[in-house]
């Protein structure tokens, strides 16, 4: 009898039986299973997955994280389908796991995306290379934490999104890797991604304005914009994707964030 696992929601599904036929829904996700030597069985992805960047010109585009065609999805005949809590809508995970197995992930730390590493090892056979990519990650994370433990603190808004303004708030992986970097989030709401107002983040008197390269491209246009509202801190453009992609991605991402605070922050 096959074992049997949960997502974590706490879902419980059975993992397919080789051969795979995943579609992932989630960009980070598929970036991951291509490192961990399973780019062959990935038969389907969102229109956001363009790592690695040939991907998008080998597999079935399904859609987008939020809209997806529900009959791509069914033509390509899954035998497992990765969502996410946050990328993905409820409504998106409730149809499709009518049809079919459906795992959801809810990535919040380093630590949470060790385990689902771990668990793509055990669901996927791939478990070697799974453990060598968490100890690389567990390297560059303790490497990190020695740089920047006699950093300053700084206090920074993280934009996502403009008109209207949205910040990274708490409980999000972004908030966990702003806090990783030594930097105290202002936002104190307590939705995940809040909206802010022109007048409520000149009031924050944030040290640093970090405007994010994804959802919403922010441009050095953008910085003009931002400094002629008010805004007296630091004002910098970074790398959205380390920033909020967990997974292999993080190999590079600490290897970026040294770069950030040696030759970009005052």
């Amino acid at each position: 009898m096959q074992q049997k696992i949960k997502d974590q929601l706490g879902r419980t599904l059975t993992p397919p039986n080789w051969p795979f036929r995943i579609v992932s829904l989630i960009p980070s996700e598929t970036e991951l299973l291509v490192d961990l030597g399973l780019e062959d069985y990935i038969v389907g992805i969102t229109k956001f997955c363009v790592h690695p960047s040939h991907i998008k010109t080998t597999k079935t585009i399904v859609g987008g994280t939020k809209k997806v065609s529900f009959d791509k999805i069914t033509a390509l005949q899954p035998n497992i389908i990765l969502c996410n809590k946050e990328e993905n809508t409820k409504e998106i995970v409730e149809t499709l796991e009518k049809k079919f197995t459906v795992h959801v992930s809810d990535v919040k730390s380093i630590n949470g995306t060790l385990f689902l590493i771990s668990q793509f090892g055990f669901i996927f056979n791939c478990s070697d290379r799974a453990t060598a990519l968490i100890n690389e990650i567990k390297c560059e994370t303790n490497s990190f934490k020695n740089f920047i433990e006699d950093k300053v603190s700084k206090k920074v808004l993280y934009f996502i999104w403009k008109s209207p303004w949205m910040l990274a708030g708490k409980n999000t992986f972004i908030d966990y890797l702003l806090s990783l970097n030594n930097f105290v989030n202002c936002s104190e709401s307590s939705v995940r991604y809040p909206e802010i107002s022109e007048k409520e983040f000149c009031e924050t008197k944030a040290d640093i304005i970090l405007l994010s390269s994804e959802p919403f491209p922010f441009k050095k246009e953008h910085i003009s914009e931002i400094k002629k509202i008010g805004v007296k801190g630091e004002i910098l453009l970074v790398d959205g994707e380390y920033f909020s992609w967990y997974g292999s991605r993080l190999l590079g991402a600490f290897k970026y964030f040294k770069s950030l605070h040696v030759n970009s922050l005052k």
